[in-house]
């Protein structure tokens, strides 16, 4: 679930996996400002991030009682294809969908995910269910890009949706046979990895012959392999995460997740926080995103003690980086509900007074009305981060991948 990467980050990553040089990214030429529709949040351009950054804006809201704006529904509603699939972003929604339209897997298991939680869009929501399982791969898993390599984060956001929607991830299957849950745990480290410290993780592709782990993947599927969504209710039970158990054959899903956690938790431990490679940098640098994913996963898994250092350095570290940004805020937010944290006290932040911001205010349940704190706010265009993340092989990667620019790669 992290956040997209800006069109200005993604030609910097593309330009340096492509080994082209540094002069290349010298002297940008000037873009016209964005035209921001009514309805979406967020003042960045959304042509890589729109659907996403609006289905975890409308997902916070929901998740901590409020009603989002009809306006703000009706857009991400409005952004769905006859054949039930989301494009990132859609200039023009009243043009009808071609098949040159770029419609991708994670903003569709994005979507269907905020439109099932909001209620009142079963048709939509069936409509994006079959779309995502008609782009399956044979391989049983999915691609960014429909048509591309399987990899595991998309994969994972998919099971999620389907898991989210009512669907059973293991009955989902390709052509081949090859169930959804089949294509995840082919990306699974298991118990003869090495270093022994990757054992449990996910890899997000293969690339040269290896599957490195990969943070990012590793925390989706968490969620996948658990059956759960973006948005994850605080539980009950709560014990540290331990190292993955190795029993005779595969794994069942639940149990990689379980392996997965203790990955994560392990991972947590080094800095207090995940960390990313990022061009330019000397060492690995912070990685917000990602850290925030693996507090929400370890709350899934039940060990919410294993997350409780992250959750700590989120609180004092995140606010600069999710500053009028709705799908960080968001992505807080639900950070802070898996981890049964007031989102409106998250490090002496309002998340959700910050988020609320950002786009067309919400109504509260009960009225309808505008809550009167949200009621003379402007959106806040200021702190649009584009992360800038270094991709590993752009053949493991692919095209498609580069120019969504969903996923980080290089996760410690």
């Amino acid at each position: 679930m992290n956040v997209r990467r800006s069109a200005a980050a993604l030609a910097a990553s593309a330009v340096l996996c492509l080994g082209a040089a540094p002069a290349a990214l010298a002297a940008p030429s000037p873009s016209p400002a964005p035209v921001i529709p009514s309805g979406l949040f967020g003042q960045a351009d959304p042509t890589y991030d729109g659907v996403w950054r609006q289905s975890f804006a409308l997902l916070a809201q929901h998740t901590v009682g409020l009603r989002p704006a009809p306006q703000a529904v009706a857009w991400l509603s409005g952004q769905q294809c006859a054949d039930g699939g989301f494009a990132s972003f859609r200039a023009d929604a009243t043009k009808a969908c071609d098949p040159a339209t770029p419609l991708d897997t994670n903003a569709t298991a994005v979507a269907v995910q905020a439109l099932k939680a909001l209620g009142g869009h079963d048709a939509q929501v069936k409509k994006g269910v079959d779309w995502l399982k008609s782009v399956q791969n044979e391989d049983g898993g999915w691609a960014y890009v429909p048509g591309s390599p399987s990899e595991a984060s998309s994969t994972s956001v998919v099971i999620s949706a389907l898991a989210v929607a009512g669907e059973k991830p293991a009955d989902v299957k390709s052509k081949a046979g090859k169930s959804a849950y089949d294509g995840l745990l082919a990306f699974r480290l298991g118990c003869d990895a090495e270093p022994a410290s990757d054992r449990g993780a996910f890899g997000y592709q293969p690339a040269d012959g290896k599957l490195p782990a990969n943070a990012d993947a590793t925390a989706a599927a968490t969620l996948a392999g658990l059956g759960q969504g973006a948005v994850v209710a605080p539980a009950a039970a709560d014990s540290p995460a331990t190292a993955p158990a190795c029993p005779a054959g595969a794994p069942d899903p639940a149990a990689a997740a379980q392996g997965a956690a203790g990955y994560l938790a392990e991972a947590l431990k080094k800095d207090g926080h995940l960390t990313a490679a990022t061009p330019g940098a000397d060492q690995p640098t912070p990685d917000t995103g990602n850290t925030a994913d693996a507090v929400i996963a370890l709350a899934a898994a039940g060990h919410k003690q294993s997350a409780a250092g992250a959750l700590e350095w989120l609180k004092a570290n995140s606010a600069q980086w999710a500053k009028g940004n709705p799908a960080a805020l968001g992505t807080l937010v639900l950070t802070a509900h898996a981890t049964g944290t007031d989102p409106r006290t998250f490090g002496g932040t309002d998340l959700v007074a910050a988020l609320n911001a950002t786009g067309p205010a919400p109504q509260t349940p009960a009225t309808g009305a505008m809550p009167a704190k949200d009621k003379d706010k402007d959106e806040d265009g200021s702190g649009n981060l584009g992360w800038i993340i270094g991709a590993g092989a752009a053949a493991g990667v692919g095209i498609g991948f580069l120019l969504s620019g969903r996923r980080k790669k290089n996760q410690v």
